[in-house]
């Protein structure tokens, strides 16, 4: 039952700069792509939002690791996101645990991620993330 989620999830991880083509093979050409920070339509406006999205950081995976198909033609991806970017805490690792919730017929039509902002860029700003941590603790 989960088996397309499955061939999504191990396609989209193999994608990186280099193979941006392999999108038109996961997505169908009206895609609407969702996530917190971002809504794109269209195959070519997704490619450009991958584009800048691997152009930007110096390492990008994704590991999938729930696969749950709650109709036909749909279900929902988890996922840890590790990434590094040469302006975020160094360039350190940084880790986004996250799910995606995916509609599709022969190819994903809508796709949306569901993730912390704040864990994935604001925490790691340098003034912004210190008022980020103190309104953490403030509220803890």
């Amino acid at each position: 039952m989960t088996d397309f989620l499955r061939q999504f999830a191990e396609r989209f991880a193999g994608l990186d700069a280099s193979n941006l083509d392999r999108l038109r093979e996961l997505y169908s050409d009206d895609i609407l792509f969702r996530d917190p920070l971002h809504e794109v339509r269209g195959l070519p406006a997704v490619r450009g939002y991958f584009g800048e999205l691997y152009a930007n950081v110096s390492e990008l995976r994704f590991d999938f690791y729930g696969f749950d198909q709650s109709a036909e033609g749909e279900g929902y991806l988890r996922w840890t996101m590790s990434y590094r970017h040469p302006r975020l805490r160094g360039g350190a690792l940084i880790r986004v645990e996250g799910c995606s919730h995916l509609r599709w017929r022969d190819k994903v039509y809508q796709h949306r991620d569901y993730f912390d902002a704040g864990a994935l860029l604001y925490e790691h700003l340098p003034i912004l993330g210190r008022v980020i941590a103190w309104l953490k603790g403030r509220l803890a």
